[in-house]
């Protein structure tokens, strides 16, 4: 098993995004809020992609979420295999892009931009042969048909599975 406990940021957002998975939303937005101004939008692109990705998470308004996973696209973006590697041997960029596109399609679905929502969806299928059949892949893949779904019905609601 790889150390991930000594990249100090990586620490401190997996504090946070813990501190949200327990319930307190609020402080985890916080922290990672104070943290992005510490990373900055030019940092470590492993550092804003998660950081974004899992700040978009906690966002209560779509637009919002929305901008924070668009910024987390920007940093995927940037990211080189060998850097995510360095921080967790099993990691590559490829794997990060059907999660990316997926939050980017639900925050444009619920915000009834239909059209966007689906070009998000086609983006999210062509990345699926990056995960593997293993319980993360499966989450992605079911999120994927709920997205879906949603978006032939023209459904705006949160998905009860969202995070």
């Amino acid at each position: 098993m790889p150390d991930t406990t000594t990249d100090p940021t990586m620490v401190a957002i997996t504090r946070a995004v813990s501190l949200g998975r327990e319930g307190d939303r609020d402080a985890a937005r916080a922290q990672l809020t104070d943290l992005w101004h510490t990373i900055g939008p030019l940092g470590d692109p492993l550092h804003r992609c998660t950081l974004a990705h899992y700040l978009a998470d906690l966002q209560p308004d779509p637009a919002q979420a929305l901008a924070w996973d668009i910024r987390a696209l920007d940093a995927a973006d940037s990211l080189t295999d060998e850097r995510a590697s360095a921080y967790h041997p099993t990691l590559a960029v490829a794997g990060f892009y059907p999660s990316l596109h997926l939050n980017l399609a639900d925050n444009y679905r619920r915000l009834s931009a239909f059209d966007a929502a689906r070009r998000e969806l086609d983006s999210a299928r062509e990345h699926l042969g990056a995960l593997g059949q293993d319980p993360y892949g499966e989450m992605i893949r079911t999120a994927l048909r709920e997205v879906e779904q949603a978006v032939r019905a023209g459904d705006t609601a949160p998905r009860p599975s969202a995070p």
